[in-house]
């Protein structure tokens, strides 16, 4: 039994459960485990499976009530409004497994981790690099994501140069990949005694976290690693001790740092997550650039990316300019609500792979 969404998207069941049968009998050989990385790889995609089909048949059940439903209402009025409610909830469910089979990259499944970068625009920036950690923080929340923050740089008077946040989750790069670019924030700054109009800029970047073993390869020759007392929130403790780490990884002059923790053994096993992280994007964007480049196309990348802007003076309104979606509702979008603005870019993308 297959189905159709409505973007397109074709749910195979008997492909699905096949799939499924194929990866219960691997993980029970006994040997699975010798291979600690791919079998972890084989557990999510298993996990993600079982998830798709106990969805599809949880919303297949759902649809059958609710025909049992129409049909009775024929004889009884009362009925409409909690058949109304019904079909809202199984929409719902459609537009969620919908979205999660648009999640079809290599490392969809995966966690994620965020990278934010305070740009030009000086205190007002730093502000703003904050204030979207924290929409993305109350973001992952809501979905029922767990986040850790891996690193902060404070700013000086106010907001942060910088953060990494850890976010895990089912499909948490695939749902956050879209996120990747500069945010360009517009108001009336409070740093400003005169309350004048200011811009400001932060750079958002996410990486898909990756095990150890995959095709990206770490050699110890090829990255140096300098140790520095943490400054910043922390304590005393924090300022006493060469406890933070700078992994510079050579062939690439890739720089991470990570101080949040007292420990260095803990600074460094986290730097070291994220250089692994930025390495396989760096993969990833090279084979983007080198598949547009084939197409005639330019990919941009990093602060020349700008992807949606945040106007709060003169008027209100949030817009991405990849997709045109837009809501007047700013402060909903700061509290964490930018589901909306994830499914248009996914429906996009999907839209853009079937003209190809």
């Amino acid at each position: 039994m297959s189905a159709s969404t409505g973007s397109g998207c074709v749910f195979d069941l008997p492909a699905k459960q096949r799939e499924i049968e194929e990866l219960e009998a691997r993980s029970a050989d006994p040997e699975f485990w010798n291979d600690g990385a791919g079998a972890q790889r084989v557990m999510r995609r298993l996990g993600a499976l079982r998830n798709q089909v106990e969805t599809w048949t949880e919303l297949h059940q759902q649809a059958a009530d609710l025909r049992e439903l129409i049909d009775l209402a024929e004889a009884d009025d009362d009925l409409r409004d909690e058949i109304a409610a019904e079909a809202k909830r199984v929409l719902r469910g459609v537009e969620e497994l919908e979205l999660n089979l648009l999640l079809s990259g290599p490392y969809d499944d995966h966690d994620a981790i965020m990278a934010i970068h305070a740009g030009t625009g000086g205190v007002d920036a730093q502000d703003w690099a904050e204030m979207l950690m924290r929409m993305y923080l109350r973001w992952a929340s809501n979905r029922g994501f767990q986040t850790q923050v891996l690193d902060v740089t404070e700013g000086e008077e106010a907001g942060i140069k910088s953060a990494t946040i850890e976010i895990r989750g089912p499909y948490a790069y695939g749902y956050a990949k879209g996120e990747a670019g500069t945010h360009r924030l517009v108001r009336l700054s409070p740093f400003d005694q005169a309350h004048r109009r200011h811009t400001a800029f932060a750079l958002v970047e996410v990486l898909p976290q990756v095990e150890d073993n995959t095709e990206v390869v770490i050699r110890e020759d090829e990255i140096r690693i300098d140790t520095y007392r943490s400054s910043g929130a922390g304590g005393q403790h924090v300022n006493k001790t060469d406890s933070a780490v700078r992994i510079t990884h050579l062939p690439t002059g890739i720089v991470v740092t990570c101080q949040n923790e007292r420990s260095q053994i803990q600074n460094r096993e986290t730097a070291m997550k994220i250089l692994r992280a930025r390495l396989t994007e760096l993969a990833i964007r090279k084979r983007e650039e080198e598949q547009a480049k084939l197409k005639g196309e330019h990919v941009a990348v990093g602060w020349g990316n700008r992807i949606r802007s945040y106007v709060l003076q003169p008027y209100t309104m949030v817009t991405d300019h990849r997709t045109e979606y837009s809501t007047s509702n700013v402060q909903a979008v700061l509290e964490g609500e930018i589901d909306p603005f994830i499914e248009a870019y996914l429906h996009q993308q999907v839209g853009a792979a079937d003209e190809q």
